[in-house]
């Protein structure tokens, strides 16, 4: 195994594998490592405990759940310093499903899952727009998510 903060080949196989289908059985994960299920195991939870891995649990798709629009806020703000007071109120909108703190044109871009164009209008004018430090916003729908994945894994070939 592995030192503690380091990760070796094997524990970036696993990532890869995992990464790839997360329903996948341990059995079948060491199987293609080549270490035993128990291996697999420790190495999952330890990889778990230094927060390589982050989160568990199921992809929902929104639309199945009555959220058919996804939308992109783009956030300007009266004061770059007042992100953390900002984002603690964004992250109050349920709606919100992302918010990262960025460069450039915007100081928050978010992404935010609305029913429809009525729904995305209220949460823009109720929620957002409302909360102060905010001075304006601007919006990009997408209109269709062609495909989400994880970060590949890069496995060391010496």
């Amino acid at each position: 195994m592995s030192n503690k903060g380091k990760l070796d080949d094997i524990d970036l196989k696993i990532l890869d594998i995992i990464s790839q289908n997360a329903r996948i059985p341990f059995k079948d994960v060491a199987e293609k490592c080549g270490i035993s299920r128990a291996a697999v195991h420790q190495r999952v939870n330890r990889l778990i405990e230094m927060k390589v891995i982050v989160g568990s649990g199921y992809h929902i798709d929104p639309k199945k759940v009555d959220y058919s629009t996804c939308t992109y806020v783009g956030i300007f703000l009266d004061q770059g310093g007042l992100y953390p007071t900002v984002a603690e109120k964004l992250k109050e909108i349920p709606e919100i499903v992302e918010c990262h703190y960025t460069t450039g044109q915007y100081a928050i871009f978010a992404k935010v899952y609305s029913r429809d164009n009525e729904h995305l209008k209220d949460i823009l004018i109720h929620q957002i727009q409302p909360i102060k430090g905010i001075t304006s916003t601007e919006t990009i729908i997408s209109l269709e998510e062609t495909f989400r994945r994880e970060v590949p894994i890069i496995l060391n070939h010496n």
